[in-house]
């Protein structure tokens, strides 16, 4: 049948496939040490609960990513040391990242990692492959939704500008 006709696992990788996989697993080693400086400078309980969510999630796509990266010959990105757990007091005031900002900014970087996902479904021939990022798309999209509600009732959310007031529909 062909090369690619075996089990998904097997088949080989093109270079979309490995771009793709070796950078999701190098952002996510990033998105952990990011986020374990935020927990640092977070003094919200529940924004806390979102961003040690959102650590386990990277350090899950983290183990799998570089297992297929491993298995396929290809050497992944370093991991890069982790952040020791600072109190929120020892942290000058001027110098500190506030609840807000911090939840806007995760708030953003999970809506790049859907579209980044989508991407990767897309372009991936290997199913085992497509279906990972699925499973990271939905995963995505439920902690998304904690952080909606969480900054829609906090009050952190910005909205943009909103269509107060709608012209008249002409009839002809």
């Amino acid at each position: 049948m062909g090369i690619l006709s075996g089990k998904s696992k097997e088949e080989p990788m093109h270079y979309g496939e490995i771009f793709t996989v070796w950078t999701a697993s190098s952002m996510a080693k990033g998105t952990v040490s990011c986020y374990q400086t935020y927990l640092n400078h977070s003094g919200d309980k529940e924004l806390q609960k979102v961003l040690g969510d959102l650590i386990n999630q990277a350090e899950l796509e983290i183990a799998e990513l570089d297992k297929i990266l491993v298995e396929n010959g290809i050497a992944p990105a370093p991991v890069m040391p982790e952040r020791p757990p600072v109190k929120l007091e020892d942290i000058p005031v001027g110098a500190r990242f506030t609840d807000p900002e911090m939840a806007a900014k995760i708030a953003a970087d999970v809506s790049l990692g859907l579209v980044a996902c989508s991407q990767a479904i897309g372009m991936s021939v290997r199913e085992d492959i497509g279906a990972l990022f699925a499973k990271y798309h939905m995963t995505l999209t439920a902690i998304g939704l904690k952080i909606l509600k969480m900054n829609k009732e906090k009050g952190w959310l910005i909205p943009p500008p909103l269509q107060i007031k709608r012209p008249e529909p002409v009839h002809a």
